[in-house]
């Protein structure tokens, strides 16, 4: 993929709006790594029978299909609902604790980067006077993009605690994008979406946006297709991609 290719693209929408785990910060990782310890204690202390039960949680192949995008609770059904287990919501929620017990440690031990390749493409956006917005499931989003020194760049922060407060479901169900649009005042059919993750990748098609831009940062573990599956309408391995080589083109 080239990079004058979604640009074109992009030049025609008047607004974007970004996820912030996985295509503004660096914090995939770390997310992960809370998952894979929430979910094998988990596993190791129910006792059911059969392997399936007992596999480990895949940080990365897990990791991208059960819970990338969604919210903790959502994301934590899935993933043992994957395993052949039917948890109470009491335990699903303890699970789901636990492993935002762990992000926040996480988090505050290592701290937060910002993608360099994103942060270019947004302070051009910004410089062009792009209204831009970050969206995430997770409630430490505004922690992260302030311990990332990139806050300042959005207009628009909607996160899982504004989330949690208008009661909008999660990813895939568009509702995160399309208050972010509606903060924005543009339409979501004049509207980018870049995302990494196939339940966010999906609710940007859901929901109509103009742009839906894929993020794929695996290294050839196959995502692209999986995003274009999901409904990218162009797929990236770096949003700086959406830049064109030169002159650094922007929405107009």
């Amino acid at each position: 993929m080239t990079a004058q290719a979604p640009a074109h693209r992009l030049s025609a929408m008047r607004a974007v709006v970004c996820d912030t785990d996985g295509v503004i910060t660096d914090t995939a990782g770390a997310h992960a790594t809370a998952w894979k310890a929430a979910f094998d204690a988990h596993l190791r202390g129910r006792g059911d029978p059969g392997p399936a039960a007992h596999r480990p949680f895949d940080a990365t192949e897990d990791y991208l299909r059960y819970v990338d995008g969604k919210s903790r609770p959502d994301g934590a059904a899935a993933f043992l609902a994957a395993r052949g287990l039917r948890p109470a919501p009491a335990e699903i929620e303890a699970v789901a604790g636990e492993k935002e017990r762990l992000f926040t440690e996480l988090i505050r031990e290592r701290g937060v980067r910002a993608y360099p390749g994103t942060v270019r493409l947004l302070d051009t956006l910004r410089g062009a006077g792009v209204p831009l917005a970050a969206v995430s499931a997770s409630r430490h989003a505004r922690e992260v993009l302030a311990s990332a020194k990139v806050l300042d760049l959005f207009d628009v922060c909607v996160d899982g605690v504004e989330a949690a407060r208008l009661r909008l479901p999660g990813k895939p169900d568009p509702a995160l994008f399309l208050e972010a649009a509606r903060r924005l005042a543009t339409r979501p059919a004049h509207c980018a979406v870049v995302e990494d993750a196939l339940a966010g990748v999906e609710a940007g098609r859901r929901g109509g946006f103009g742009l839906v831009v894929g993020v794929d940062r695996t290294a050839g573990r196959g995502m692209g297709d999986a995003l274009r599956r999901a409904g990218a309408d162009v797929v990236v391995r770096d949003p700086v991609e959406l830049l064109t080589a030169a002159g650094e083109g922007t929405p107009s």
